[in-house]
């Protein structure tokens, strides 16, 4: 079986203002990265547009309807200081979700090995019923949920987002069958994330490191914090919310990750799939904003995600 490679050009339609960093060039930069021949194996599919009751698997209707009727007809309006939409930006959110729910589908049905989303607008900072950080859904949250809805029993989502993922954590804090695992950097936005925040039935593992940390350190926070638990949660299906703004290159963040150290986290990923979930793994896009670093970055990830 191949890897699973889901785009579409709505993406590309969520437009923002001059100089903001979540930018259509992102897959612009992704796509070019993944055009070679060393992908050719990919399987490529075009994301579906979701439909509102699965995008309500994680947040109310009365919130999606009023994300729906805030698109503008010209120019960019702000949900708050950093969230913008323009007229596009409805349909490329839905088919965002929409992409990761129909790679959980062709995972499940054994029609693929695994799959990476790369799609826009980002969603880990969307909570149950509030945009911020970018975000306008929670595609990786509603992932998890569609596959519990498969009836995998536990599902995991890894977020390796150089920002903690507030809404992912918000939405499962009580939820025993999800656990949410996150390295981030602190202090940055948006203040969430502390190790001492650990969900209502201890399913929430954040590894915080600090300004400057390098791939050494992010691998020790791996290894140490976060693979031994969800190994011992033995997760029958992973999501990554896969941000590549830890790079060195980020102009958002302040670690300094290279390439290699993402192709060796899922890896480590990709082990503990094999070992309980028969290897099934829903990788999104979620954050990196220098070019290059992005494109390397995700790179290496897809290249590690083949392997399997």
């Amino acid at each position: 079986m191949s890897t699973l490679l889901i785009t579409h050009p709505s993406s590309l339609d969520h437009l923002t203002s001059s100089g903001h960093p979540e930018r259509p060039d992102r897959l612009r930069a992704i796509e070019r990265a993944l055009a070679g021949e060393p992908f050719s194996a990919l399987t490529r599919a075009q994301a579906p547009a979701a439909a509102l009751e699965t995008i309500a698997l994680c947040h109310p209707l009365e919130y999606i309807e009023l994300i729906r009727d805030a698109t503008p007809k010209q120019g960019t309006i702000y949900l708050d200081a950093d969230t913008s939409m323009s007229p596009g930006s409805f349909e490329a959110a839905i088919r965002a979700v929409g992409g990761a729910v129909h790679a959980i589908d062709e995972v499940v049905a054994k029609r693929v090995s695994n799959a990476f989303c790369a799609m826009r607008p980002p969603g880990h900072h969307t909570e149950t019923a509030r945009p911020m950080g970018f975000c306008l859904f929670n595609s990786a949250a509603i992932a998890a949920r569609h596959a519990q809805h498969h009836g995998l029993e536990r599902v995991a989502l890894v977020d390796f987002d150089v920002h903690h993922g507030n809404g992912s954590q918000e939405i499962f804090w009580s939820d025993p069958k999800v656990m949410y695992c996150s390295t981030h950097e602190m202090p940055l936005y948006p203040g969430t994330g502390a190790s001492s925040e650990r969900g209502a039935h201890n399913n929430i593992v954040n590894a915080p490191l600090r300004a400057g940390d390098d791939g050494s350190r992010f691998r020790e926070a791996f290894e140490t914090t976060i693979l031994p638990r969800l190994r011992e949660f033995r997760p029958d299906l992973i999501v990554i919310s896969a941000g590549f703004d830890a790079h060195m290159r980020d102009p958002l963040a302040n670690l300094n990750l290279v390439e290699a150290d993402f192709a060796w986290v899922t890896g480590k990923i990709m082990d503990v799939a094999d070992a309980s979930a028969h290897g099934r793994i829903v990788s999104v896009l979620e954050g990196g904003y220098d070019l290059a670093g992005l494109a390397q970055s995700t790179a290496a990830h897809v290249t590690a995600l083949m392997q399997g």
